[in-house]
C-alpha cells in the first residue's frame, strides 16, 4: 500500500462581499422580472420577491425602499437586453428599427408595466421624478445619438428641433400602449418613421447603408 496520503480537498475560494451582494442583487431583479411577467404590479409583494430570490424581505430593503423602485429596475434590465440602439448607415433605418424593437417590448407582459407605472406615479411624484430620470431620460439620451449621427452624415436638417423629433417619433407609440386605440406593430413603427421623416430629410440626401460584412 502507498505511504502517501490522499492530498486534502481544496477549497473553492469564497466570493468576496462584493461579489456577493452582487450576485444577491442579481437574484432579487430575476426573480422581480419572473413575477412581474406574470402579475401586474400592484399585485407583487416585497414578500413575494424575497421568498422567490430566496432572500429575507430586510435585504430587498437594503437596496431599495420599496417594492415599486425593485420592479423599476428589473423592468430596466428586462428592456436593456431587449432594446438595442443599431447603426445601419442611416438614421431613418436606424430609428425603424429600435423603434420596432421597442414596440415588440411594449407589447410583452413586462412592457405593459410602463402604464402601471404611470399610475403609480400620479399618487408618488417621487416616484414618477424617478422614473423619468432612470427610465425616459436615459432612453432618450440613447435616441439622440442616432438623431446626431443623422445630421452630422447630411441626412437630416440640422435646423429641426432634435427634441420634439423624438417626441412625434416615439409619441404615437406610447399614445397607443396607454390609449390602446391602435395597434404596436412591426408595419405600424416603419410608418410612423417614414411618415415622420418625411419632413425631416434633407433635400438632396442620397441614402447609404453600412455594408455587412462577406460570410
Amino acid at each position: 500500500m502507498s505511504n502517501l496520503q490522499a492530498a486534502p480537498p481544496v477549497e473553492e475560494p469564497r466570493p468576496r462581499g462584493r461579489q456577493r451582494s452582487l450576485e444577491c442583487k442579481a437574484r432579487i431583479l430575476r426573480s422581480a422580472l419572473q413575477l412581474l411577467e406574470r402579475k401586474p404590479l400592484r399585485k407583487v409583494t416585497a414578500d413575494a420577491i424575497a421568498e422567490r430570490a430566496g432572500v429575507s424581505k430586510a435585504t430587498i430593503y437594503k437596496w431599495w425602499p420599496n417594492k415599486s423602485q425593485v420592479a423599476l429596475d428589473a423592468y430596466l434590465a428586462g428592456m436593456s437586453e431587449r432594446v438595442f440602439t443599431p447603426d445601419t448607415g442611416s438614421a431613418e433605418a436606424d430609428f425603424s428599427q429600435q423603434l420596432k424593437a421597442v414596440m415588440a417590448f411594449y407589447a410583452s407582459p413586462l412592457g405593459r408595466l410602463f402604464g402601471q407605472f404611470i399610475a403609480e406615479g400620479q399618487s408618488d411624484p417621487g416616484f414618477l421624478a424617478l422614473f423619468r430620470e432612470r427610465f425616459l431620460y436615459a432612453r432618450r439620451d440613447a435616441t439622440r445619438i442616432m438623431w446626431r449621427r443623422g445630421v452630422d452624415r447630411g441626412e437630416i436638417r440640422r435646423e429641426i428641433d432634435g427634441e420634439i423629433v423624438l417626441d412625434l417619433i416615439y409619441g404615437p407609440m406610447i399614445f397607443r400602449l396607454l390609449a390602446g386605440h391602435g395597434s404596436l406593430s412591426a408595419e405600424e413603427s416603419t410608418a410612423m418613421v417614414e411618415a415622420v421623416f418625411g419632413g425631416l430629410r434633407k433635400p438632396g440626401y442620397r441614402q447609404r447603408q453600412k455594408k455587412l460584412p462577406e460570410s
